[in-house]
């Protein structure tokens, strides 16, 4: 069992992550000033849905084998980056609504797949797996596959609140400057453009 002091240290180390404006929170901000509350919070379950597959995936020790061989790091690094260019891309030449003055809506569970394939390519969340989360696994504690899923639930649970936090304040805004919708879609543009760049940038060490 993980001792109680070795958990409130990782929750606390969490939170203090999980705070800081990221590009989780930026992505989730260009969802919610587009479409609204409910497109930035489907976007934000998205993206812990893709924190919970880097969990079941570090317990595996797949994040491990991925972050030794530059290959599978390198596809994992370059499909984040082109899928981000392709949000980018397609929120600049996408066709605004005839009669709208927003851009067209978007399912939300086409919003939610979106926010799980952008996180579950981000070469960062698997290297915090790898850099913070051995920290606090202790061999004598147990199994170790089990210490790493509940701290990467903690962290998941940590980030879901803050990014719902995001997810609220930007619905609000996006509805508020609905009459800027192209204005919103150039944003979103720049912010998925950017967090490709980020990622691109982004190194294994």
């Amino acid at each position: 069992m993980i001792s109680m002091p070795t958990l409130a240290l990782f929750t606390v180390t969490a939170l203090a992550l999980v705070i800081i404006p990221g590009p989780n929170h930026l992505y989730i901000a260009a969802r919610g000033l587009a479409q609204g509350r409910s497109a930035a919070l489907a976007s934000a379950f998205g993206v812990e849905a893709g924190t919970l597959v880097h969990i079941l995936a570090a317990a595996a020790g797949l994040s491990y084998v991925i972050s030794q061989s530059a290959t599978l790091f390198g596809i994992v690094k370059w499909a984040g980056v082109a899928y981000l260019v392709y949000l980018g891309v397609r929120a600049f030449t996408a066709k605004e609504a005839e009669q709208a003055g927003a851009p067209k809506p978007q399912p939300l569970r086409k919003i939610f797949l979106e926010g799980m394939v952008v996180n579950v390519l981000n070469p960062k969340v698997t290297l915090f797996f790898l850099a913070l989360l051995p920290q606090f696994v202790d061999q004598r504690a147990g199994s170790p596959a089990l210490q790493i899923v509940v701290f990467g639930v903690t962290l998941l649970v940590l980030g879901l609140l803050s990014d719902m936090v995001y997810a609220f304040t930007a619905g609000a805004l996006g509805r508020r400057l609905a009459a800027g919708a192209r204005a919103l879609r150039y944003f979103s543009g720049v912010v998925y453009l950017g967090l490709g760049l980020v990622t691109a940038l982004a190194g294994r060490r």
